[in-house]
């Protein structure tokens, strides 16, 4: 079986791949997405979050003929692109943005072996955030906690976060970042599971 490296710290990435019993070893790029972004002149945040995955998984040394996955994802409302929360205030400020409206998310993922991308997959949600009041914003932020920068929609949408919704339309492990169902499809094409 190949060896699967996912070049990624998001504790709910690597959740989703241990409850679905993928083997795999993290190994993190310390890319600078920030410079990436400030560069970006493309057409659609879809691929933005394809760039980014891309780059994560190219940047992250890994045995020869290993898989590595790299997957980001980008926020956006209104033609606005969002990054995670730096603090509790800009989450707070996030989420009265988003209150009563829909935005999207929009992941994106790249297979690299050998240093040359094999595969990459990109795939949108739309989630339509209640109107929630002040006093029911304020008790999520206290309850929260690291959540709340964590996330680039300050929010845990498999937790508590599941609260602020009115409706999603998208496949709930693309909203949490890593779209399983095409993961698991090329893990199994490139001999990481069994067919």
């Amino acid at each position: 079986m190949r060896e699967l490296v996912l070049a990624s710290g998001s504790s709910i990435r690597r959740q989703i791949l241990d409850n679905a019993g993928v083997p795999f070893r993290i190994r993190t790029s310390g890319v600078d997405e920030d410079a990436i972004k400030a560069q970006w002149a493309g057409d659609s945040p879809a691929d933005l979050a394809l760039e980014l995955a891309k780059a994560k998984a190219r940047a992250v040394p890994a045995p020869a003929e290993a898989l590595v996955l790299g997957a980001d994802q980008i926020l956006s409302l209104d033609g606005q692109l969002y990054d995670k929360a730096k603090s509790a205030a800009e989450a707070r400020d996030r989420l009265r943005t988003l209150r009563g409206k829909t935005h999207t998310l929009h992941s994106g993922l790249a297979a690299v072996r050998d240093g040359k991308v094999i595969w990459t997959h990109t795939q949108n949600s739309n989630l339509t955030v209640r109107d929630f009041s002040d006093a029911f914003l304020d008790a999520y932020l206290d309850q929260a906690g690291e959540v709340l920068t964590a996330s680039v929609g300050a929010y845990a949408f498999e937790g508590l976060g599941a609260q602020i919704f009115d409706r999603v339309e998208g496949d709930y492990y693309a909203i949490l970042g890593l779209p399983l169902l095409p993961v698991l499809d090329l893990l199994r094409r490139e001999s990481v599971i069994a067919t």
